[in-house]
């Protein structure tokens, strides 16, 4: 072990390794409960003290303002030998501004740490802009956020007093000004987000009886798509009309699929599944009623359908018949504002894609044209101007929302050398943690940093990489020396939190991964106890088991804040908290991916079925997206099975894995069987168990207390 100035005997060797080298571009991977925070912290002091690095000369970036605290309570208790701080930190008595304020107190006390800049990439990119960024962009810019009090930054004197949906809403409304934005805009939700028309009909709740299946800009109910075309057609010239009005005209009651009192006109449209109209068409003669018959086959070719209608319609209108009418947002989407703001969730999302993908408006909209489903190009069509009137907005207002922090900084460095300069020589030292969730515009600022001389060292873990929904990119990690010339890794393998079962299955199941770099974790703990699966026959089963099961850990001397239970999807785990709060049980319940960086010595992970609504939960999304980012499966079930890793691994001691009998998740069959113990309540014999004389083996009945045949007591 390499002698030092700085105390490192309690580090393994692989972490010394990584604390003192000296490569210009360096990634430890570090496996979970492996240490890899400590490590990094080690590696900022050991520049410090052994190296003679200037603080100032430091840039520690994280993904989280929680991360980054966190980093700083670890550097000011290391300096604060009095144990003030651990003791204000840790007092559960003290609020969290009363908190800050000792970290902001500390730090100015400490001047070493004051001149470290530990920041997140939104806070590194923020501080850049209003610094060095009025060339780019105004630096007394405003941050606009999802949430009105974003958790990830301290930046609430810098907020937009709108938030992003409040500003798409707006623009939806005034992009509605334009009669054709606005109507095609509601054929739209009216067509795939209100009658899920795309969707086959037997998914459809509740189906309609009257076989009316869809939605015209009017509101009415028709048939069939044809029959929606004409109502439209008629409702986009402001011509009034009835749909299916009752009529007699001699001999019986009935009714024509159109009517338009301004021109005396009925239309009767015809398909392939319409009844003879011949008796209807004989009362129509009778009453010397004008009918005009449309046809199926017209309507497959738009052009010649509204050719059609304009020789059979506009003609016949009155020379003073008013077509022009105000279609106002508010009174057309009445009924419809949820469905609208459904269209805007979504518009919302396919935004942070393209700034995240670095694809053009023009590019995605060109591509989604070309798609073969209409429901496809209809979304494109009118969300595509409505991202780029956003964008517009944020420009005009001088507000940057989270990705356009990264990119404006991106912009800046390319188009401004001297200020890059500036950064290139300041940063000579670069830490990046939780290397494994960066994204491409992440990175793509990282390199735009680093110089020949600087030194980059990136701490993570390839097998927790679980945020690719939100646009990481796990091939940073796996593939680094491809992105980073002449870079070297080090694997930290040893696990200090959790015991050789937890860490055996947890290796087992990460095995069946293809896109994954090689590490064998070995536990540095003994095992007291097997993993428990436990198989309810029904939901009530795991609960109380569940229930029974944290009351008798409870008994042995655990806190509650020492049981975690985790869950893919935050519904899974309704049924199970109502039980406890019943049962006067109430402690730690996350999703999985809010879990990442916590460890319990009870973990349970409950809803482990398969199928839908289980876990895995593959979740191929919408087409839509698909336009701007193709998804793989085997990609996606590989991030479902880092999810799970994840999970296992924040248990310390005890694990409980909750299945149903029947239909357990196939990644617990990715476990072998000398890591668990499973467990159920035995279910009753199908078969009935039938009483036979012991003397003669006769069949007898349960009452007996004697054999009739043969007198042997029973």
């Amino acid at each position: 072990m390499q002698q030092t100035k700085t105390d490192l005997s309690a580090f393994n060797d692989k972490q010394v390794d990584a604390v003192t080298s000296e490569e210009k571009r360096l990634l430890v991977l570090a496996g979970a409960g492996s240490g890899k925070t400590k490590t990094l912290l080690q590696k900022l002091i050991y520049l410090i003290e052994e190296k003679g690095v200037s603080p100032s000369n430091i840039l520690a970036i994280t993904f989280t303002k929680n991360a980054a605290n966190e980093m700083l309570d670890r550097l000011i208790a290391s300096s604060d030998h009095s144990g003030e701080y651990e003791k204000i930190l840790y007092d559960k008595f003290k609020s969290k501004k009363e908190k800050e304020l000792a970290r902001f107190n500390f730090i100015k006390k400490y001047k070493w740490i004051e001149s470290l800049t530990v920041r997140t990439f939104h806070s590194l990119c923020y501080s850049t802009l209003r610094t060095y960024g009025a060339k780019e962009f105004d630096n007394k810019f405003k941050i606009i956020t999802e949430e009105k009090n974003p958790d990830e930054e301290d930046l609430s004197s810098h907020l937009a007093t709108e938030t992003v949906f409040e500003v798409f809403y707006k623009n939806v409304i005034e992009l509605c000004e334009d009669k054709q934005y606005l109507l095609d805009l509601k054929r739209y939700v009216l067509d795939y987000i209100v009658d899920k028309i795309h969707v086959d009909s037997k998914f459809k709740m509740p189906l309609p009886i009257d076989g009316k299946y869809y939605t015209t800009l009017n509101g009415l109910k028709v048939r069939s798509k044809s029959e929606q075309y004409i109502a439209d057609w008629l409702f986009r010239h402001s011509i009034p009309f009835e749909y299916e009005p009752l009529l007699n005209v001699s001999d019986f009651d009935f009714h024509p699929d159109f009517h338009i009192p301004a021109a005396n006109l009925y239309i009767e449209h015809i398909s392939d599944k319409s009844y003879s109209t011949r008796n209807k068409e004989e009362q129509f003669q009778k009453g010397e009623l004008l009918l005009v018959k449309t046809f199926e086959g017209m309507a497959n070719d738009s052009a010649v359908f509204n050719h059609a209608l304009d020789v059979i319609i506009k003609d016949r209108l009155p020379e003073d018949f008013q077509r022009t009418r105000t279609l106002v947002f508010k009174e057309e989407f009445n009924r419809y504002f949820e469905d609208v703001r459904e269209f805007i969730r979504m518009a919302l999302r396919i935004t942070g894609m393209i700034k995240v993908e670095n694809t053009s408006l023009e590019t995605v909209l060109k591509k989604s044209q070309l798609d073969q489903h209409d429901r496809i190009r209809a979304f494109y069509k009118v969300a595509i101007p409505l991202v780029q009137k956003y964008m517009d907005y944020c420009v005009n207002k001088s507000y940057l929302d989270f990705d356009d922090l990264i990119i404006r900084t991106i912009s800046l460095f390319k188009n401004q050398p001297d200020i890059l300069n500036v950064l290139q020589s300041k940063y000579k030292y670069i830490l990046v943690d939780e290397f494994q969730d960066v994204n491409n515009l992440q990175v793509e600022m990282v390199k735009q940093l680093l110089t020949e001389n600087t030194q980059l060292f990136c701490v993570g873990d390839d097998w927790q990489s679980i945020y690719g929904f939100r646009g990481s990119n796990v091939s940073y990690i796996v593939e680094f020396e491809k992105h980073f010339e002449n870079a070297k890794t080090i694997k930290m393998n040893l696990n200090y939190r959790s015991t050789q079962n937890i860490v055996g299955a947890s290796n087992e199941v990460i095995k069946y991964n293809k896109f994954k770099v090689e590490k064998d974790v070995a536990a540095t703990k003994q095992s007291e106890h097997k993993i428990v699966v436990f198989a309810g026959n029904e939901v009530t089963e795991s609960i109380d088991f569940c229930i029974e099961t944290v009351k008798d850990l409870l008994k042995e001397g655990l806190k509650k804040e020492d049981i975690l239970f985790l869950y893919r999807r935050s519904k899974m785990s309704n049924p199970f908290f109502d039980a406890f709060k019943k049962a006067g049980l109430n402690f730690n319940g996350k999703t999985i991916h809010a879990s990442k960086g916590l460890e319990a010595k009870a973990v349970f992970i409950i809803g482990l079925s398969e199928g839908s609504g289980g876990f895995p939960d593959i979740w191929l999304e919408d087409r839509i997206f698909q336009v701007i980012k193709k998804a793989d499966h085997d990609l996606l079930m590989e991030e479902e099975r880092r999810l799970f890793y994840v999970a296992i691994t924040r248990a310390k001691d005890k694990l409980y894995l909750i299945t149903e009998k029947g239909n357990e998740s196939s990644f617990l069959k990715e476990i072998p069987d000398n890591f668990t113990v499973k467990t159920n309540n035995p279910m009753k014999a199908v078969v009935e168990n039938i009483p036979l004389c012991p003397g003669c083996s006769s069949q007898l009945e349960r009452l007996y207390k004697y054999c009739p045949y043969c007198g042997v007591e029973i």
